[in-house]
């Protein structure tokens, strides 16, 4: 895997981790403030959520580097 491919790769599965983690421990506020949306979470956590979704990400993209170097994996469509 080279440089270009693996950045794309981290991103791609950044992005996927982190829609997937957002919906974690979001509470609608009891009384929502007069124009605010009744849908939005009292405290999102996002600096938290990003964390974890970096660790996440840096997991599953080590084991995709892994199933690339073992050659499970192959992006080149041989």
């Amino acid at each position: 895997m080279n440089w270009f491919i693996g950045i794309a790769a981290y991103v791609v599965i950044w992005w996927l981790v982190i829609f997937t983690v957002l919906p974690f421990g979001a509470r609608r506020p009891e009384e929502p403030e007069p124009g605010h949306d009744a849908g939005a979470p009292a405290n999102p956590r996002l600096r938290l959520k990003a964390a974890v979704t970096t660790l996440v990400a840096g997991v599953l993209w080590l084991a995709l580097y892994w199933m690339v170097n073992a050659d499970l994996v192959n992006f080149r469509g041989n």
